[in-house]
């Protein structure tokens, strides 16, 4: 089944769309036309970010690989100083808190765009699965370099903003595309998973062996990743909110895929080039502060920046105190407006 969240003072028939087996697409959806009005309502410091004058677009888009992608844009009234494009997280999707973000980027003069993968959120593909992590890095590319063929995005300098496991994905497409991108943000980058959360030797061994045979199945012991990445214990409780994002136990190719693409990045961060401006909590046990610090220090940019935050978690932007969230993001703020206005 899908959510399982009983919210209160919902009727029965949403929550049976909200109860469904979110794996086919069709089901998430459904979920999130119906529950959006209520997601987006929820009193969270992203949802109280002014949103008039911005121009906002929701498409779908069938890609080489045959997979109908969702996306979303937030462009300034005004002409946009630069475009931000959004990779999300594992446990993410781009029409939750990534709203707020988005709204947020977009309220200081920054275009805004951003892209379920396949098998996330409202793109096609079976729910949370990752056959390969290398193929998912070409839909990223293929799909953001469309959007900057855009008339009136084509002449605008472009960053990559990666959260989490968006991290990995923008530095592996910076990897593809060295000299495409003016600069990436990139808040708590999966660059290693913390040792805590991967599975023992012999364990990933037996894994390693039964992917071949059942690399959908939900089998890879882990801990809630909500739970861990979450400091505010108020925000904490509002995480259940994000109805369309994969809760469970990672499928066996997909963990696999994480864990290969991140040792990968391990072995390559001197080849990081572009200008970086690199984001952690100190106590984030989701993902490894010190390959956040080997990233900045082994990055052959000449123009980087490394930020750690005493005592916040994984989740920076959506569920640190809110003083924590507004530092963060004027550090973000500064950051783009020295590398966009002359």
């Amino acid at each position: 089944m899908g959510n399982q969240k009983k919210f209160p003072g919902i009727s029965e028939g949403l929550q049976k769309i909200l109860d469904a087996d979110m794996d086919n697409v069709e089901a998430r959806r459904r979920a999130r036309e119906a529950f959006k009005d209520i997601q987006l309502s929820i009193d969270h410091i992203l949802f109280k970010v002014t949103h008039a004058g911005l121009k906002m677009e929701e498409s779908y888009e069938v890609n080489s690989r045959g997979l109908e992608i969702f996306s979303k844009s937030w462009l300034p009234e005004i002409h946009p100083k630069a475009v931000v494009y959004f990779c999300h997280g594992y446990g993410d999707t781009c029409t939750f808190l990534v709203e707020g973000i988005a709204r947020k980027l977009a309220s200081f003069g920054y275009g805004v765009v951003a892209m379920d993968y396949p098998g996330f959120g409202l793109s096609e593909g079976l729910h949370g699965y990752i056959p390969s992590f290398d193929k998912l890095v070409d839909d990223v590319i293929e799909h953001y370099s469309k959007v900057k063929e855009k008339l009136e995005l084509h002449d605008l300098p472009s960053f990559l903003f990666g959260e989490s496991m968006g991290g990995a994905i923008a530095l592996k497409v910076h990897q593809k595309q060295p000299n495409a991108w003016n600069g990436a943000v990139l808040v708590a980058p999966m660059c290693k998973i913390a040792d805590n959360m991967v599975p023992p030797w012999l364990v990933t061994q037996i894994l390693i062996g039964v992917a071949k045979f059942l690399p959908t199945q939900k089998l890879v012991p882990t801990q809630d990743l909500g739970e861990l990445a979450v400091r505010d214990a108020k925000k904490k409780e509002l995480t259940a909110y994000n109805i369309i994002s994969y809760k469970h136990k990672p499928r066996i190719r997909t963990a696999l895929e994480l864990l290969n693409a991140t040792q990968e990045i391990e072995r390559l961060l001197e080849k990081v080039s572009l200008p970086l401006l690199i984001l952690h909590g100190k106590n984030d046990i989701v993902t490894d502060p010190s390959v956040s610090k080997a990233l900045y220090e082994r990055a052959s940019s000449s123009d980087k920046k490394l930020i750690l935050y005493e005592d916040a978690y994984h989740a920076l932007l959506e569920g640190e105190p809110d003083e924590m969230i507004l530092r963060v993001f004027g550090d973000i703020i500064s950051w783009l407006n020295e590398h966009t206005i002359s």
